[in-house]
Parts: structure tokens; sequence; C-alpha cells
């Protein structure tokens, strides 16, 4: 049970990938993690995991593009320190011409509005904190583009503004915004969903890459931006392979 003094950290789209492995490091460092997603059975197995090994967890089903859910959600928190809004996602590598809207408009709505739903409604308990964090994981695409990824990058530079903006705005209130922007990493879904299913399609992307980063390489990333003394803010911090030293720009050993 979370105590007065137990500080609670809230991890969206923590069913998998980065959002699972970041609340694992949450846990370890001492935060009570609130584990929200779609696939409650996927969180509930995480929290009944997390808490097995001696830390604090909780599930709570929810989708980031629902208002009316979050606000309930944010209502029901006794309190909240952290935010790290991780859910997120690709779909589709096509290009401008053939790629299709509604593909474009599901990644700004989980990307972007999903982003910017949590961080209105739990902003006042971050502030009431005295020492809140909002976390944005957004991504290289947010700060470069590519061909083949211009939805994506259209959403992950929506939530590279969200972040810079939300920063200059709160300055002066006890809230850090940190940004942390990963290049390739190689998670078990990632590609996959982006390619729906095409597991081919998705071997390619990492085809060559010796180390593509993974979930626990960013997931170390956000929990020591987040630990980092109060005064001190992570405003953005990019971490990519050693083997990509651009999105376009990646060196690949193939045979």
């Amino acid at each position: 049970m979370t105590t007065a003094r137990t500080p609670v950290a809230v991890v969206t789209g923590a069913s998998s990938g980065i959002g699972a492995a970041t609340a694992r490091q949450l846990a370890a460092a001492g935060f009570h993690v609130v584990l929200t997603a779609r696939r409650k059975e996927r969180i509930e197995a995480l929290a009944a995991e997390i808490t097995a090994e001696g830390h604090q967890a909780t599930a709570h089903p929810l989708d980031v593009t629902d208002r009316p859910a979050v606000d309930s959600f944010a209502a029901s928190l006794d309190r909240c320190d952290v935010l790290v809004n991780n859910a997120g996602g690709a779909l589709g590598a096509d290009p401008v011409a053939t790629g299709d809207p509604a593909d474009w408009r599901r990644m700004y709505e989980v990307n972007v509005i999903g982003t910017l739903n949590l961080t209105q409604a739990l902003l006042p308990a971050l502030t009431a904190s005295g020492d809140g964090t909002v976390v944005v994981l957004s991504s290289t695409a947010g700060l470069a583009t590519y061909e083949g990824g211009g939805g994506y990058v259209a959403a992950k530079h929506g939530a590279h503004i969200l972040a810079e903006t939300l920063r200059l705005e709160i300055v002066g209130t006890p809230v850090r915004v940190i940004e942390i922007a990963p290049g390739m990493v190689r998670t078990e879904e990632f590609a996959t969903t982006r390619f729906r299913g095409d597991t081919e399609k998705a071997a390619k992307v990492y085809a060559g890459v010796a180390e593509p980063l993974t979930a626990d390489d960013v997931a170390d990333t956000i929990t020591w931006a987040v630990t980092r003394p109060s005064h001190v803010n992570i405003d953005l911090l990019v971490v990519r392979p050693r083997a990509q030293a651009s999105n376009s720009k990646v060196h690949r050993e193939l045979r």
C-alpha cells in the first residue's frame, strides 16, 4: 500500500516494451508505479510481478485518448509525483502521397492528444506534490524526418513541441518537464505493430544492426532523468544505439 511518503509514478502504455521496462525500474527505484494501458490482463500481470518482487504497483486499464476515462482515472489518485507519457506508436510506412489519413489521425490521437490528456488531467496533482515531473517519450522522429515516416514524424514533432511549450508555460512551478527521444529501439511489438503483424517487414528494420537499443536501455535513461535532484531538469535527452548516426544513417553488417 502507498504511504504518505511513497512517491507515485504513473506510466502510460505500460503493457509492453519501454513502458513495462520503465515501470519495473521505477518500482525498483522506490516509486509506487501505477500502470495504465488498454490491455488489462497484461498490466495486471506486470503489477503482480512487481509486487511479488517486494515493490509497489497498481494496474489501471486506460485508453489515453478517452478524455472522460482519463479524468476519472486522475480523480481516483491520492497523489502523483511523476507522469511518464509513454503511450504511442507508429502505423504504416507509406509515403505522404499514399499514406492513409486514418493512420495519421490515430498516431496523432495517441502520441499527442493522449499525452495532452494525461498531462492536463494530472498537472494539478503534480504541482500539488511540490516536486512533480512530466516525462514525454518522443522520438528522434520528433527532431528530424525520414522517407516513409511522415505521419509518425508529424505526431512525434507534436509531442516534442508539447513538451517544449509546456516547459515554457509552467516555469516557476515545482514541476519539471523532461523529454526523452530514443532512436532505434528493438522491442517485441513496435515494428510489428507498425507493419500490422508482418514480421518479415518488421525484421528488416533491424537487419544487420548489431545492437539496437533495448526497452531496458530507454527505461534506464528515463529512471536516471527522473531521479536527478529536484533542481536538475533534463530538458531533452536523445539516445541512440552506437550504430545509428541519424534517422537515415545506420551502420548495417549485411552478408
